[in-house]
């Protein structure tokens, strides 16, 4: 694989606010996890001297989907939107305020955490960032092999010393190198390390935080491509989060939109880039570049105008309407529901 290996192509109006799944959605008897209305609010406090609750951070308000066991689903927007506080939730890193999150049947929600132990190697996740995610005091062979002892996945030290090897190897690391600590790797060799300490649980589920937006573009495609391989191999399911929506069209099998804390589109990836609904997906697409000067000449840019609201005070009806170009008086008190639109495409907009 050579630096510059490139990408391998791959209701009722007035529901609660996210809305649900929506209707014609029921998730497939092959989806290995579900999420419904999953909710994680924030409080925020008044200080020292006013004590009490000043407020309510609504980082994700009423996130609802399903993943397919072996496959990708994209979940992207700005930052601050609540991607990453979704996977958390999901991993059970932050409890939720409210709402299910059913893995294999189980909700994990309602799990003790000796009762979710056993479920914690199957669901695993890849950091954002290769700098801080990796104990700087191990060497890269603990690294990898520190979780395999700890949930008796390996429980011989010997077996788990040949082991590590094996995994670095399969990630694209010289097994050399199991004996260097992390800040003698690069950044592209730290998040490789990353990727194979959640191999190394044997999981069914990977998170994936932004694996690769601290990465130059060269070596993205490389972890991109890396990514795609083991899940053939090993029959992995991502939640692959990020901004970049490049990245996630080659990587995804459908893709969620989010904006200020709720799911605002959901669709195949083909249909969501060559057709999308929502006015807000329609602005992040047209952001995009082009390679072709020509095209990019030509196409129509979508300019949103002001600032995304605080997610500590979000408006009233539709959380988009004060940027959308399209709005009209009726999405300042209605929130409209993630309805499906057309065959497997959902859309939180009243005029889609």
């Amino acid at each position: 694989m050579t630096p510059s290996e490139p990408f391998r192509a791959p209701a009722s109006p007035t529901q609660s606010p996210g809305g649900g799944i929506g209707r014609g959605a029921e998730p497939p008897s092959a989806a290995i996890l579900e999420v419904r209305n999953l909710v994680k609010h924030f409080p925020l406090g008044g200080g020292r001297v006013f004590g009490g609750m000043a407020g309510l951070v609504r980082a994700v308000d009423g996130v609802s989907f399903w993943i397919r066991k072996g496959e990708t689903l994209g979940l992207v927007g700005e930052s601050g939107c609540g991607k990453t506080t979704t996977g958390r939730c999901i991993l059970q890193l932050e409890r939720p305020t409210s709402g299910e999150v059913i893995f294999e049947g189980r909700d994990l929600t309602r799990l003790s955490p000796a009762e979710f132990r056993p479920l914690r190697r199957k669901i695993q996740v890849i950091f954002q960032d290769p700098y801080s995610s990796l104990n700087p005091r191990m060497t890269v062979g603990q690294i990898i092999a520190e979780p395999m002892a700890v949930h008796g996945i390996v429980p011989d030290r010997q077996a788990r010393k040949a082991r590590v090897p094996e995994l670095l190897s399969r990630v694209g690391i010289l097994p050399s190198l199991a004996d260097r600590y992390p800040h003698e790797l690069s950044g592209g060799q730290r998040q490789r390390i990353g990727v194979a300490r959640a191999l190394a649980m044997e999981p069914s589920l990977i998170v994936c935080d932004e694996p690769v937006s601290a990465l130059d573009v060269s070596i993205q495609a490389q972890i991109i491509n890396l990514l795609e391989d083991l899940q053939a191999e090993f029959h992995l399911t991502y939640l692959f989060v990020a901004h970049d929506l490049s990245v996630v069209r080659h990587i995804s099998d459908r893709v969620a939109v989010m904006y200020l804390g709720k799911i605002v589109e959901l669709a195949d990836r083909q249909a969501l880039y060559e057709d999308p609904l929502h006015p807000y997906t329609k602005a992040l697409l047209s952001a995009v570049p082009i390679p072709d000067p020509a095209l990019e000449a030509t196409r129509e840019r979508v300019v949103l105008k002001g600032e995304v609201p605080s997610a500590l005070s979000p408006p009233s009806g539709c959380a988009f309407h004060p940027r959308c170009p399209i709005a009209v008086d009726e999405c300042k008190r209605v929130v409209p529901e993630l309805r499906e639109i057309r065959p497997g495409h959902r859309a939180a907009c009243i005029l889609a």
